[in-house]
This record gives C-alpha cells, structure tokens and sequence, in this order.
C-alpha cells in the first residue's frame, strides 16, 4: 500500500460491539426514575412531577432508541437487497428509521387533540385540531433545530477525544452544496405557509412531491458518480496507479467528464487497495440486527427482516403515544402552551436514533455521512413528518384547513419559530462551509447556537418573547 493513502488505526475506527456505557447510563436512568416515581407519588410538590415527567421522556427516549436500532439495520438489509444506492437509501429506508418517532409523535399530537372535543362541534375540532398541529410543527422544527445542531456538535466532540490522527469532522462540499441546499429550499417553503393563517391539505403533496424531486436527485447523482468514478478506474487500470492525479483529470476533461481531484484521490486508493465502492457499501451493509444495546443480534433474512420492522414500528409507535401524553401533561403543570414543551422536550426525545446512527457513522470515518444523516433527516422532518399529519387532521376535520392563529393572533411561539429557524440555519451552514471542517471549538459554538434556542423555548413559555 502507497504510504499517501489515508490511514486510520483501527483503535480510533472499529466499533466497540455492544455499548455497555449506552446501557450503564440508561440503567441509572431507569433507577432514577424509579425513585422520583415514589416520590412524587408521596409528594404533592409540582417540581417533584416535573423530575419525573422529565425523567420518564428519557426512559421513552431509551425505547425509541433501542426499537429504532433493528429497524434501521433490517432497512439497510431491504436496501441492500433492492440493490437500492447508498445515497437514496439514506434519504429513504434510514431517514424513515431515524424520524419514526418524529412522524408518529405529530400524528399522535393531532389524533390526541382532536379526540379530547366532545360532542363534535365543528369548530372545537378545527380549533382543536389546530393546537395539535400546532405540537406537531414544534416538534419538527425542533428535531430539526436539534439535528442541524446539536448532532454535528456531538460528533465533533466525540470524534475530538476519540480519533487523535484526525480529530475533527471533514465535510464535503456536495453535503453542504446539495443536502445543505435542499435543507434550506424546504424550511425556506415551510415558512412560507407558516406566514399564512392556516395550512390546506394540498400543502402535505407539495411537500411529499418536493421530497420525491429529492430523491430523484439523489438517485441521478448516484449514477453519475458511478460513471464518472467507472471512466477513472478504466483510465487507472490501462495506464497504471502511479499516474499523476493531474494528467488523470486532463484525460477526463478530454472525453467530456468534469471529475474533482477528491474523487480521482479516491478511485486511486480503491484501484490500489483492489476494492470497489460497491464493495465499501456491502461492507457497511449488516447481515444481523443488533437488540438491547447490541448484547443480542438475530440474523436477517426476508422473514427475520419483515419481523424486525414491524415489531420496531409498533414499539416506537406506542413510545411516541406515551411522549406525546408526557409533553401534554408536562405543559398542564408548567401551566404554559405545549408548544414550548415540544419543540423542546419532545424534539430532542425523538432525535435520539438519529444522535446514535450520526455519532456511530463518524467512528467509522464517514465524516460527510455523519452530517448529511442529520441534513437527510430534516428534509424528511419537514416535508413527511409535517405532511402525514396535515393529511391525517384534514381528514378528521372535514377537510377544513388547520388554523395556525389563536385569538386572532398567531400561535404562541410561532413568530419566534420561524425567526429562529432562518438565522440558526444560516448561522451553522455557515460555519460548517468555513474549511469544510468542524472542529472541538466550532462543536462549543454551535451548543451555544442550541442553548439560544432553549433560551427562546424558556423565555417564550414565560410569555416574554413572541
């Protein structure tokens, strides 16, 4: 092997198999809320039950997680399977496993709603069905917030105390150029409708058919890259791998295909190394699911795969109905609106697989990986997870559209929201563009971004911001 090729030691890269600190950490969890169960059982203390509310999202936060785990391995295996590319994978089978929680928590936040109205009188349901909605854009606004966020943060830390050789995260510039872009082209859109006084069912499909223009690209870009990457590889077997990465771009350039000198790097070190992307891709490819924190794993095949998937949606369908009650009840004992309670308590419960599927890509070296996961998301978030449940209260209201004022005004937070939203995104592309790098102090900076946006969720259940 070249000594120019990139090496990592396998101490900084391979996965420690079961996480045993994941599940020392979710037993204290677990203790502690045993013990606030009892006190605030014995006491009448309102703080006392706000520890354990809080305490019982964690708890359901650990259940998402671990329903979540063996559902994005069976995805990746059906994936696999489908001969599906990587890229449109990830923006399919593994955004749908890490924001299960996020679209079932917006359906239930409506169902919930709406079902409180006795009697069916026709503008309780709408006004009820509008306050659920409401939750349910502040949960995926939230997760987006929390995914843009904080989890490139967390990789970054992680990977600054983990991988001494290249301690910091290296972003491509195709995730911030396309994911990136995508990202901001939908948020730019749900802020659009959410300056209007309410949102129409037709809103759902423009999202759902932005989504499906996204995946088209993915999939277009993905045989792109596979022809210009093939073109190089031919070029390198016929004229050998000591060839100069400049002479292979000017042979490119004179058959008509535009290549960067990363990509021609890249095909380079695979020739060298006698693999293929295809095979990198099955590489990273499980053919066992991991259950309870990786200590149990069941092999996957057609039936074993169908099983998982159906099992994991039911489990994180019932936590999110028990997180959706949660963040109601927390908000009846802060006396403040739930949709503070959500875009904070709820969003971050339900980001927690995506955290994990990030944190664990970047270990394995897939910096870009690590943070397109949390861009692939958010564009899931806002343009399925928002539309599901539009569909879903439209249709239980008589396909009335959902009010987004309250008293004539627009509901609390949500000026805020939309604010927020645009300068916090524009803010971390920003800083993600600068060097395509994120390191430990840029990681500090974008928590200080996240702790603005918990001072907003505080400040605005106060009644002092808009």
């Amino acid at each position: 092997m070249s000594n120019d090729l990139p090496s990592n030691s396998a101490a900084e890269n391979q996965e420690d198999g079961p996480s045993r600190m994941g599940l020392l950490i979710s037993a204290a969890i677990v203790v502690a809320f045993g013990v606030f169960w009892k006190i605030s059982a014995q006491s009448e203390s309102t703080w006392a039950m706000i520890g354990f509310l809080f305490l019982e999202v964690c708890v359901i936060s650990i259940v998402i997680w671990q329903a979540c785990d063996p559902f994005a391995d069976a995805a990746q295996w059906v994936g696999k399977k489908l001969h599906l590319p990587g890229s449109v994978r990830g923006a399919t089978l593994d955004a749908i496993a890490s924001s299960m929680p996020e679209l079932f928590s917006g359906i239930f936040f409506v169902v919930l709603a709406i079902q409180s109205v006795k009697g069916g009188d026709a503008a309780a349901l709408q006004q009820a069905g509008a306050e659920g909605y409401g939750s349910t854009i502040a949960t995926c606004a939230g997760s987006a917030v929390y995914n843009m966020i904080l989890i490139p943060a967390f990789c970054a830390l992680v990977i600054a105390f983990t991988r001494p050789s290249r301690p910091t995260i290296d972003v491509e510039d195709e995730v911030i150029s396309r994911d990136g872009m995508w990202f901001v082209g939908c948020e730019m859109l749900l802020i659009l409708f959410l300056f209007q006084n309410s949102m129409s069912w037709w809103m759902a499909f423009v999202f759902l058919g932005l989504y499906s223009c996204y995946i088209y690209q993915l999939y277009h870009d993905a045989l792109i890259f596979r022809k210009k990457k093939k073109a190089i590889k031919d070029y390198l077997e016929e004229h050998g791998t000591d060839v100069k990465v400049g002479k292979v771009l000017d042979a490119m350039n004179a058959i008509g295909i535009n290549v960067s000198r990363a990509l021609v790097m890249k095909a380079l070190e695979e020739v060298r190394l006698h693999v293929s992307r295809e095979e990198l891709e099955e590489e990273e490819v499980p053919d066992e699911a991991g259950i309870f924190f990786g200590y149990f794993s069941v092999h996957l095949n057609r039936f074993s795969a169908i099983l998982i998937l159906s099992i994991s949606t039911l489990v994180a369908a019932a936590a999110c109905y028990f997180l959706v009650e949660v963040t109601i009840e927390t908000a009846q004992q802060l006396a403040i609106p739930a949709f503070f309670v959500a875009v904070i308590l709820a969003a971050a419960a339900s980001s927690v697989p995506d955290t994990f599927l990030a944190i664990a890509a970047a270990r394995r070296g897939d910096d870009s990986g690590a943070v397109s996961n949390a861009f692939g998301s958010n564009i899931f978030d806002i343009c399925v997870c928002l539309s599901i449940p539009l569909l879903v209260n439209s249709y239980l209201t008589g396909w009335q559209p959902v009010t987004l004022l309250q008293d004539g005004k627009p509901i609390a937070g949500l000026v805020g929201l939309r604010i927020l939203l645009v300068v916090l995104t524009v803010t971390t592309l920003a800083i993600m563009w600068h060097n395509r790098q994120l390191s430990f102090k840029k990681a500090l900076v974008l928590c200080g971004l996240y702790a603005v946006f918990i001072a907003y969720a505080v400040l605005g259940s106060l009644g002092i911001l808009f």
